[in-house]
């Protein structure tokens, strides 16, 4: 798997201005594509031959045929991604060397030749163990509703009994079965979609494809590597259009796939990006796509943003983020890193209540059976999903803000509240909300006291202890569309933390992090110009103690910044940390907010080494 960090896909982040419709966004995106965008795009590593010519419709352009297309991917938001293939049989370990984070790349980690890989790897792979029905019960039994497994992965080699070339599993294999058509029947059995990850743009085994230096001297995968190298794109061009292409066309018309899941666009030429995009939508009009098809992250039906997230920004079309078990994709039994059902109920919640889907990866082991630990986590998740689904199928995102005790999921006038941190004085304050609900209860359970605290804000007297401490599910009914006020609380106990993800990001030269683990960031801030803001509101006249959390890019970052809020400011000077999992908390001083909205923006003061920080989120704690 190959991150595509959130910034190279256009994100809209919340605002303290009037909201724009989508239709004068996408007006604006289209005028500005030619003339500003391009500027933009330039601290975040793309050029104008990334954007998609002017005509094609992108993510940000209305267009009824992409709705109808991802109407039942809106609808499911329970995926799983499956990484299986001949390196998972090595499982990350090739002649008692580790390679990499991802097992799936073993082949490039290692720089393992071609033809080594495919007398060492390749033909010894027989998972005779491999039961297409459990796979999917099993998922099904999870809550599921779709399942996306790698057909053909970077390393070139076809996990079906392909025509286009030789390099499949039926050909170089005992394995004489084709798994892909037993999954696809087990789906139609168990109802749930069916699709593909196919790497279309790195194949190591090719001789004309990006990625395999080692071996045939081909470019690495280098983003604008044909800039540099022209010559090189007639090569990349006889592989499009003699494998990826046809590939890709073989697997529609044998298993009329409903989603095709791509990877890495930027490592090969935007054109024949465009290229496979149209081939695709010429042989199956209704498949869903997702936006790393290329197009700088504006094209497909959907946009696909952070591997193994730990936390989301708002993006305003249909999204998807992709979590796994541990930390690598493939079956690697020496990462020991898995995460327990609660990790990733609590990231479905958010995720569906900022507007997206969880495609959840598991790696299956060589011989095809799923990794117990991996079963252990999906038969949590089905337990609490069993109980709780209908607060997430066919939910959208919250129109509240942020919530500090969990995540807040809506259809139509009701809204589903996930509480996470369970209050021990048995006040739940639902920040945000002015309508007032026909009625408040828990999902399974009794009627809840509710009442007004004030215009914006309700408060729900809950039972002592939590029916659920994963995560108990609240509803509320109103009888028309609810209102909100999408400020953030300040607490009037207990510390506010103003995530950066949950800010708004202005001028050129600040982009977020991709959304790993410490990696949630402003992971670039390099312009004097550029800033961060967020829109909050105190229901009480209050002071704050201020506290920023940060860490930075290199061991001798300096720079400085102000925090300005209700005509104060506050001075911080950046001091370097010596790595990037290490955070310093500097507390900038003391902010009095009168009872009322603000706007609390951070800006640079000074910039010496080319970039400030990389910001988390700004801590505000109660004085009195």
């Amino acid at each position: 798997m190959i991150t595509l960090p959130l910034s190279s896909a256009p994100v809209r982040t919340r605002s303290a201005r009037p909201a724009m419709s989508r239709r004068a966004v996408a007006a604006l995106v289209t005028g500005c594509r030619r003339t500003l965008l391009p500027l933009l795009l330039l601290p975040l590593g793309l050029a104008a031959a990334d954007l998609p010519p002017p005509g094609l419709r992108t993510l940000d352009d209305p267009d009824p045929a992409r709705d109808a297309r991802v109407a039942w991917h809106r609808e499911a938001r329970f995926g799983c991604f499956v990484h299986w293939g001949v390196y998972s049989g090595p499982a990350g370990v090739w002649k008692g060397r580790v390679g990499g984070t991802y097992s799936e790349h073993l082949m490039r980690s290692l720089e393992i030749p071609r033809a080594v890989y495919l007398e060492e790897i390749v033909k010894p792979f027989n998972p005779t163990g491999f039961d297409a029905d459990a796979w999917v019960r099993l998922m099904r039994d999870a809550g599921m509703r779709y399942l996306v497994i790698t057909a053909k992965h970077h390393d070139g080699f076809a996990m079906y009994p392909s025509k286009v070339s030789s390099y499949n599993l039926t050909a170089q294999t005992a394995f004489k079965r084709d798994p892909m058509a037993e999954l696809s029947a087990a789906c139609r059995k168990y109802g749930l979609k069916f699709g593909f990850y196919y790497s279309h743009a790195w194949d190591w085994e090719h001789p004309d494809a990006v990625g395999n230096f080692w071996d045939y001297g081909r470019p690495g995968g280098e983003s604008g590597w044909w800039e540099q190298h022209p010559e090189l794109v007639a090569k990349a061009t006889r592989y499009v259009e003699g494998k990826s292409i046809p590939q890709i066309r073989e697997l529609i018309a044998m298993y009329h796939p409903d989603i095709l899941w791509f990877d890495t666009s930027s490592k090969t030429p935007p054109e024949l990006c465009r290229r496979i995009l149209a081939a695709v939508r010429a042989a199956g009009p209704d498949i869903v796509i997702n936006s790393r098809i290329g197009g700088g992250g504006v094209l497909g039906d959907y946009r696909s943003t952070a591997d193994r997230p730990a936390y989301f920004p708002e993006v305003f079309t249909q999204w998807e983020a992709i979590p796994t078990t541990n930390e690598s994709y493939g079956y690697k039994p020496s990462d020991t890193s898995h995460k327990p059902p609660a990790h990733f109920i609590h990231l479905l919640a958010q995720a569906v209540g900022k507007g997206g889907n969880i495609l959840m990866n598991i790696g299956p082991r060589g011989d095809g059976v799923i990794d117990p630990k991996d079963e252990t986590i999906l038969r949590g998740i089905g337990a609490w999903m069993k109980a709780n689904g209908e607060s997430l199928y066919g939910c959208d995102r919250s129109p509240l803000p942020v919530q500090p005790w969990g995540a807040v999921t809506r259809r139509g006038n009701r809204l589903y509240l996930h509480v996470f941190a369970w209050p021990a004085d048995g006040k739940l304050v639902v920040a945000g909300l002015r309508s007032t609900p026909l009625g408040a209860r828990l999902l399974h359970g009794g009627e809840l006291p509710a009442q007004r605290l004030n215009v914006d804000d309700l408060q729900l007297t809950l039972p002592a202890a939590a029916p659920d401490a994963t995560d108990t599910v609240l509803v509320l009914d109103f009888p028309a569309q609810i209102a909100a006020n999408k400020a953030l609380r300040l607490a009037g106990s207990g510390t506010t933390r103003l995530h950066v993800m949950d800010g708004r990001l202005d001028g050129p030269g600040i982009r977020y992090g991709d959304g790993k683990t410490n990696r949630d960031v402003t992971e670039e801030w390099s312009r004097p110009e550029a800033t961060v803001t967020w829109t909050v509101r105190a229901p009480e006249t209050r002071r704050f103690r201020v506290t920023a959390e940060y860490n930075t890019l290199t061991k001798t970052t300096r720079g400085t910044f102000v925090l300005e809020a209700a005509s104060q400011s506050l001075a911080g000077t950046v001091s370097p940390t010596p790595a990037l999992d290490v955070f310093r908390r500097d507390v900038l001083g003391e902010l009095t907010l009168p009872a009322g909205e603000h706007t609390l923006i951070v800006r640079p003061t000074a910039l010496p080494n080319g970039n400030l920080m990389r910001l988390r989120q700004i801590e505000l704690q109660p004085l009195d």
